[in-house]
């Protein structure tokens, strides 16, 4: 009598670090094989049910600094395969199973293989995220910016024991150095806000920064992912658009305005008020990324759940105005610099995730759109190795009469925003 035999190597490893950096993602790949083969004890490990399993704890050593735990086991899954029969079929197969888990270990571990420019390193949001920046797995140099006081930052994050390279730059002369060969390149330049400035009220100063920084980048890496941070982004955007159309290298699927920040409030005030995990809440924020312009989409939330009228006022509002609730709270000693540096470290790891060829990364930024009839808008994208593959169109459809209205009521005010970015690049481009 013949038996059927399933041979199941199960490889399981497990990564400490994601997009979000706060959750656990796994990858299990399994291997099957069956025989039917006579009964003869020589020949056991073909012809009895027997399971082999491989068990690998793979932390990611280049970011954690932890130790990888492995074990391995064979397990008899029938009283037909005795104790010696189960050990010779271990002695057997581990050695080869141990050689496949080892590989495939080495191939789920990512590549720390880009490098990252942030030009304002030194600057209450720069710090930080440089910080966050150099956590990442993916990351094989960090490059540091600013014009003054970037010696002592990039000297401090070097000593953290994690792969990528820090390497500082100091003042216009060393900007290109800073930006050769650059893939991402994230701008939180300028000056931040103080009790009773508005985004508009900086506009005159971090205007004129960003395109400064911006030329830079046409000249040195026009190919490069361009994150924005300096406010007001509506027209800091626009303001670095209209620079690349006049360096001739505009790529509108990799210019991007960090919103991420007004997604990631959305969804702590979002759990809060529905006591649900926050790791699992999602909330778009479409718009832009200035007072009435952010729009959240509460009922396109996931989970689904539903909102009072009250609610969907109360949470909108605070969304809307959570920086100048930062701001207050501070009472004069900076803006909303720690959640921007990490709501601006995970758009970055997105982006490099999408670099790396991860086909499932999605997130809100404010980039040229046409999904309404303004030049540029924020809402849900999916990234690529190339920029933006794909809009998330179904986000503007089905919204609620109280979205739809206040989703009218934003577009003056940011066509307004966006104009006058563009006019003032113009303006500058005229005087020159």
């Amino acid at each position: 009598m013949e038996k059927s035999v399933l041979v199941e190597c199960l490889i399981h490893s497990s990564a400490c670090f994601e997009s979000d950096m706060a959750a656990t993602s796994a990858t299990i790949l399994s291997v099957g094989a069956t025989a039917s083969l006579n009964t003869k004890l020589n020949s056991f490990y073909q012809s009895k049910s027997a399971s082999l399993r491989i068990n690998s704890q793979e932390t990611l050593q280049s970011f954690c600094g932890l130790k990888a735990a492995s074990s391995l086991r064979c397990d008899s899954e029938s009283s037909f395969l005795g104790k010696q029969s189960s050990a010779a079929l271990w002695r057997h197969l581990a050695p080869s199973a141990q050689r496949v888990n080892q590989n495939v270990c080495k191939s789920l571990q990512p590549q720390a293989s880009y490098k990252v420019a942030v030009l304002g390193a030194a600057g209450g949001i720069g710090q930080p995220l440089a910080l966050l920046i150099k956590m990442s797995p993916l990351v094989a140099t960090l490059n540091l910016y600013d014009i003054a006081n970037v010696k002592g930052v990039a000297a401090d994050i070097s000593h953290c024991n994690t792969p990528s390279k820090v390497q500082d730059f100091t003042g216009p002369s060393e900007l290109a150095n800073a930006l050769k060969g650059v893939d991402v390149v994230v701008i939180p330049a300028g000056v931040p806000r103080k009790p009773g400035m508005t985004r508009d009220d900086l506009f005159n100063i971090n205007a004129g920064i960003v395109k400064s920084l911006v030329e830079a980048v046409a000249d040195n890496c026009p190919d490069a992912f361009i994150h924005i941070i300096s406010n007001p982004v509506n027209s800091t955007v626009p303001i670095a658009a209209e620079v690349l159309k006049q360096k001739g290298v505009y790529d509108p699927k990799k210019l991007f305005g960090v919103t991420t920040l007004d997604v990631v409030r959305a969804n702590t005030f979002v759990a809060e008020k529905k006591n649900l995990k926050l790791i699992d809440v999602d909330v778009p924020v479409v718009g832009g990324h200035a007072g009435i312009t952010i729009l959240p989409l509460l009922s396109k939330t996931r989970p689904s759940v539903s909102f009072t009228d009250e609610q969907i006022q109360e949470l909108t509002v605070r969304i809307q105005n959570a920086g100048t609730e930062v701001v207050e709270a501070k009472a004069g000693a900076g803006s909303a610099t720690l959640s921007m540096a990490y709501a601006a470290a995970r758009f970055v790891e997105s982006s490099l995730r999408a670099l790396d060829g991860d086909s499932d990364v999605y997130e809100c930024t404010f980039v040229q759109s046409d999904l309404t009839e303004l030049p540029f808008f924020a809402s849900r994208v999916k990234l690529g190795r190339k920029g933006i593959e794909a809009f998330v169109t179904s986000d503007l459809q089905g919204l609620s009469e109280y979205e739809q209205k206040a989703l009218e009521a934003l577009k003056p005010e940011l066509k307004a925003s966006i104009e006058k970015g563009i006019a003032f690049t113009q303006k500058q481009a005229v005087a020159v």
